[in-house]
């Protein structure tokens, strides 16, 4: 065990922490989730950061990144939709949850036909998760209440929903001559 891994540990177990948090019937429980969450986020970043800079990167990593990012943005995606209940939080986070799905379906597959690197990670994906985890940070720290906020919020969910599915179509596309390849062994 790593600082590295140590740190995706700690955000998997802060995901209790910012529901209840997001929960207590205080005027400062949303904010204060909406830190933990924040803070939550830094340590994804931080620990691929380290994980290159201290050549720490291990096989468990590898596989429990991913897990806990999409933990903690499915479950902030839940807590928001139920609290929210529009159709400017829902669909959007349903198109998220979605894409996480298939493409986590996708890489699962590719990886068992030894082309995982062709549905890597690339840069639209980290325009879509920094546009998603700034929009969960502004709608966890705020009421259901029709704000400037709470519009922000929505509109760069809405911009995340957007670049999710055109990052999932670049996927797609990478993916394809296997799907194709695969679908004519049969």
């Amino acid at each position: 065990m790593n600082i590295p891994n140590l740190l995706t540990v700690l955000r998997v177990l802060l995901i209790p922490v910012f529901i209840l948090l997001f929960y207590l019937p205080f005027s400062w429980s949303y904010w204060a989730a909406s830190g933990v969450f924040a803070f939550a986020g830094f340590t994804d970043w931080l620990d691929g950061y380290l994980a290159r800079r201290l050549k720490q990167s291990t096989a468990f990593g590898a596989f429990l990144d991913p897990v806990a990012d999409k933990l903690m943005v499915c479950v902030a995606l839940v807590l928001l939709v139920a609290e929210h209940s529009s159709l400017w939080l829902t669909l959007p986070a349903a198109i998220i949850i979605g894409r996480e799905i298939v493409i986590s379906a996708l890489r699962e597959w590719m990886a068992e036909l030894g082309a995982r690197a062709h549905v890597a990670v690339s840069r639209l994906g980290k325009w879509k998760t920094a546009a998603q985890m700034v929009a969960l940070v502004i709608l966890l720290g705020n009421p259901p209440l029709m704000n400037f906020w709470v519009w922000l919020g929505f509109s760069l969910l809405i911009i995340a929903a957007g670049l999710t599915l055109w990052s999932m179509v670049v996927y797609l596309m990478a993916a394809w001559p296997h799907l194709r390849n695969a679908q004519d062994k049969k």
